[in-house]
């Protein structure tokens, strides 16, 4: 049951996208800034916990969730450094998976031959 819901959120999540995509003239990039940033508001807010209880990866793994991700570790060395944490928290909350989605990039590259258009 827990793939089902996680699908379910995350598919949601992916219809929210293209819906945006094909209604709107937002650009790819904008939409994706704007999921990050509303990762941040529902986190901040303590309204994404929830649905990160609910479906998991559903909701972890797209860029609202790395929102979230940035709020909650805000919120946290906020309460533990004080004001410093406004800048701290998010960076050490993410450090993670942005380390890892540079080495996998750093890879890909590695590996790859990119041929220009």
């Amino acid at each position: 049951m827990m793939f089902l819901k996680a699908f379910v959120v995350g598919g949601l999540i992916c219809v929210i996208g293209q819906l945006l995509i094909d209604l709107t003239k937002l650009t790819p990039a904008k939409i994706l800034v704007l999921f990050v940033c509303a990762g941040v508001l529902l986190g901040g807010l303590g309204l994404y916990q929830p649905i990160i209880d609910f479906a998991g990866a559903g909701a972890t793994v797209p860029l609202t969730g790395f929102g979230a991700a940035l709020a909650k570790g805000v919120k946290e060395a906020i309460q533990r450094d004080g004001f410093i944490g406004i800048i701290t928290g998010g960076f050490q909350a993410c450090a993670a998976g942005v380390t890892v989605a540079m080495l996998s990039g750093l890879v890909v590259a590695m590996i790859c031959k990119p041929k220009d258009k």
